[in-house]
């Protein structure tokens, strides 16, 4: 059975209610009585985070997370701290992280004021906006084109949410159907069961990337909200945010950072040697200076 930390020993003793909230609210103390960290990893998020091999994660997220550990280690002076990789979905990613089933997320989690009411977001490390992929014979060139069609997204993503206001602003009538996962979804466009898949502009470079076919598949539509990404810890947890935005900005000061950036976005990447070719965006060299934390409109 793993020791209480501190702080819920403390609120037991002060015959205070306690919760999973209550129990997990200072991580590295949770860390540092059960020896071990758990961080998430997604399955499909290319470039961010991917699998190589099953439960082998690898991607500019991945390597964000292990500065991250490292720094966990260093503070807490335990050079073989235990690291345990859990598997996360846009649908469960939050309760998981709220409930205590791991301590950092680090992924391609859009910074949100809504999400902000249940977790806590690092410094902003991407900027990313809602786009559409599509198989080059559909026709499909904007927005307006998938009037009355079936779009794919993820379960609980931002983009979903977004083209589904879209729609009904502009009285198209748009259909969704939902993946669990990124692959998932677009297997859904490759199976003809949706002419198009919503999604962060920099998923879908990696997906195409990635595809068994990528010229037959095209990248079309309008920027329709600028998003930034940001890693993710349980909320009212001061200590542990600071660590991680600390890493961080150590990371952007030192130009770690943007060597991260060129190795996973502009350059080849495993398993096939795709490069996504995609420049750093000026948000992103802007908020390289200003380390903000702001979540998206």
């Amino acid at each position: 059975m793993k020791s209480i930390p501190v702080v819920a020993t403390m609120l037991i003793a002060a015959g205070l209610p306690l919760g999973a909230s209550d129990l997990y609210a200072q991580t590295l103390e949770k860390i540092a009585s059960s020896d071990t960290i758990t961080v998430s990893y997604r399955e499909a998020a290319v470039p961010f985070s991917y699998l190589l091999a099953p439960h082998k994660a690898v991607g500019f997220s991945v390597d964000l997370t292990e500065a991250i550990v490292d720094e966990v280690r260093a503070r807490l002076k335990k050079p073989h701290l235990k690291v345990d990789y859990v598997p996360v979905t846009g649908q469960n990613r939050i309760p998981m992280l709220v409930s205590g089933t791991y301590d950092l997320e680090c992924g391609s989690t859009t910074n949100t004021s809504a999400r902000g009411k249940e977790v806590a977001f690092s410094i902003n490390v991407f900027y990313a906006g809602t786009r559409l992929l599509t198989k080059k014979s559909s026709g499909i060139k904007n927005y307006s084109d998938l009037t009355k069609k079936t779009v794919a997204s993820t379960a609980g993503s931002t983009n979903e949410k977004l083209l589904n206001k879209f729609s009904a602003d502009h009285n198209l009538d748009i259909q969704f159907v939902s993946g669990k996962d990124y692959a998932d979804a677009m297997q859904l466009v490759l199976n003809d069961r949706a002419v198009a898949l919503a999604l962060d502009d920099v998923l879908l470079f990696g997906l195409r990337a990635n595809s068994g076919n990528p010229s037959a598949l095209e990248i079309v539509g309008d920027t329709l909200q600028v998003e930034p990404y940001a890693c993710m810890v349980r909320k009212d947890d001061t200590e542990f945010k600071k660590l991680v935005d600390g890493t961080i900005t150590r990371l952007m000061k030192s130009g770690e950072f943007a060597r991260l950036y060129k190795k996973w976005f502009e350059s080849p990447i495993p398993p096939a040697g795709a490069n996504l070719n995609m420049p750093m965006s000026d948000a992103l060299r802007a908020n390289i200076k200003a380390r903000s934390d702001k979540p998206a409109q």
